[in-house]
């Protein structure tokens, strides 16, 4: 990374910390991008070249962790083919959202901060759905690019956040519980309803 490139990524990272203190300090409300440029002692230019308004600052980090948590399953995914076959395609969305919630929960307190913010907010909150539904297009787009069929990975990709909404509702967004939620619903899905035999075999299936 070039010394033009770190002193931008600190300039990113400065703004966004002042706005999340900036906010639970005041108030979503009360913080204006004036304030949030001063705290992090940046001109209003430069807030304005990471962000367009001050609702983006919120999900700074979300893309992030996902294109993270993606290069992270790449090491364990990348020579084994998944095809066409939806148990493989769910196992490698499972691996996936495992990887970028367990980021999440490394921060506990960042994530509770975020939650309630987006919890108070209408506006995040319309703004969060349009984010979460840009995960389920960039899951898909990352698996037809492995080579599932579109139908396939469309299927995947919306049982897989299934799963992970469902694992938010069960845990009441409790970051100490919110992986077992999560791969709890991940079984469920992947069992019979009369049975309880699996739809598919772990070992050949591939990683967690």
């Amino acid at each position: 990374m070039s010394l033009r490139e770190r002193k931008q990524q600190r300039a990113r990272e400065a703004i966004v910390e002042a706005a999340h203190d900036l906010f639970a300090e005041r108030g979503f409300d009360l913080v204006t991008v004036t304030d949030i440029a001063a705290r992090a002692e940046v001109g209003r230019a430069t807030f304005f070249r990471y962000f367009g308004d001050k609702q983006e600052v919120v999900f700074a980090d979300s893309g992030r962790d996902l294109e993270a948590a993606l290069a992270e399953v790449e090491h364990t995914w990348n020579d084994r083919p998944i095809g066409d076959s939806l148990p493989a395609a769910l196992a490698y969305v499972r691996a996936l959202l495992l990887a970028f919630v367990t980021q999440l929960v490394q921060r506990p307190s960042e994530y509770r901060a975020y939650e309630r913010l987006i919890a108070e907010q209408p506006e995040l909150r319309a703004r969060s759905l349009v984010k979460q539904r840009g995960y389920v297009d960039r899951i898909t787009a990352e698996l037809t690019e492995r080579g599932v069929g579109l139908e396939v990975a469309a299927l995947a990709a919306e049982l897989g956040m299934a799963c992970y909404f469902a694992g938010r509702v069960v845990a009441d967004n409790d970051p100490s519980r919110l992986l077992t939620a999560i791969e709890a619903a991940f079984d469920r899905l992947c069992q019979e309803p009369k049975t309880g035999a699996r739809v598919s075999d772990r070992s050949t299936a591939g990683p967690r």
